[in-house]
């Protein structure tokens, strides 16, 4: 399941994505795309049976372009749930203060937890503590508070290129969600524009408004995809994460050299074989 997220956790309400309609076809996803060319060649079909050959083919033509305009990519509102319905207990949050104003409030949580483990909350080296923590789980999680269309800030350019885009090695620090413990790594994208580029830097900054969140590394993966289709609607998105979790590291099993490798591919990275070596060799050779 694929998720743009919004303030507070609260995930965006469902909002469709426009797909490029020369590769619409080529966008894979768990929604259904709506078949306009079909549409289109059904009712040339039929038209040009009843009113003539070259009033079918224009009929036909121009109800499937039409139709083909239309095609969409529904991107699910919520991690919380499984389908496209609302998420009633984000929906519960929509009036929550900033997240400045929540400090108060988790100090004393952490206060209280330093208490649970036995800790003198009181003593000099854990004084200011709670209210430390409490800073800090605001910075890790901060992609709370930044949407897709604010950070892309208009870096969007028209551009006569068509050729592979490669960022790779993008530093990347996240917060497992199952344990409230790091995973760190390394982000690499990539994406054949489609009459569009995005700034380079605007690639870098969809990493950090994703991985600032409690999460999983194959959402993460996705969110990433997903975003950078939404952003310049190309005909391919790549996105290889590789990470470390420290909640494999230092506790459990504790492995300390292992590595999560994953990636989603979308349209012509998804569709052929040669593109998708192409990427994975740029974006994986050190």
């Amino acid at each position: 399941m694929v998720e743009i997220g919004d303030h507070n956790g609260q995930e965006s309400e469902l909002e469709p994505v426009p797909v490029n309609p020369r590769k619409a076809s080529l966008i894979q996803q768990s929604e259904p795309i709506t078949n306009g060319h079909s549409n289109g060649l059904t009712n040339g079909t039929a038209n040009g049976t009843s009113n003539g050959t070259s009033n079918g083919t224009s009929n036909g033509t121009s109800n499937g372009n039409e139709a083909k305009g239309k095609e969409l990519v529904a991107l699910p509102k919520c991690h919380c749930v499984k389908g496209t319905e609302k998420c009633s207990y984000h929906e519960s949050k929509r009036q929550l203060p900033t997240r400045e104003a929540l400090i108060p409030e988790m100090t004393s949580a952490y206060r209280s937890l330093l208490s649970s483990l036995g800790e003198n909350p009181d003593r000099e080296g854990l004084l200011k503590t709670p209210e430390r923590a409490a800073k800090a789980m605001l910075y890790f999680t901060k992609g709370y508070d930044q949407s897709l269309e604010e950070i892309l800030n208009d870096a969007i350019f028209d551009e006569n290129h068509d050729e592979m885009v490669v960022v790779k090695d993008i530093e990347m620090f996240s917060m497992c969600e199952h344990h409230l413990v790091p995973f760190y790594g390394k982000v690499s994208i990539g994406y054949l524009p489609s009459g569009k580029v995005l700034g380079l830097s605007k690639l870098a900054r969809i990493v950090e408004v994703y991985s600032r969140r409690l999460q999983v590394q194959e959402r993460l993966t996705k969110q990433i995809a997903v975003a950078v289709l939404k952003a310049v609607q190309p005909t391919g998105v790549a996105v290889v994460v590789e990470g470390s979790h420290m909640c494999m590291v230092m506790r459990g099993v504790q492995k300390i050299n292992s590595k999560t490798v994953t990636s989603t591919m979308l349209g012509e990275f998804r569709d052929n074989q040669k593109t998708r070596e192409e990427f994975l060799k740029l974006a994986l050779h050190h």
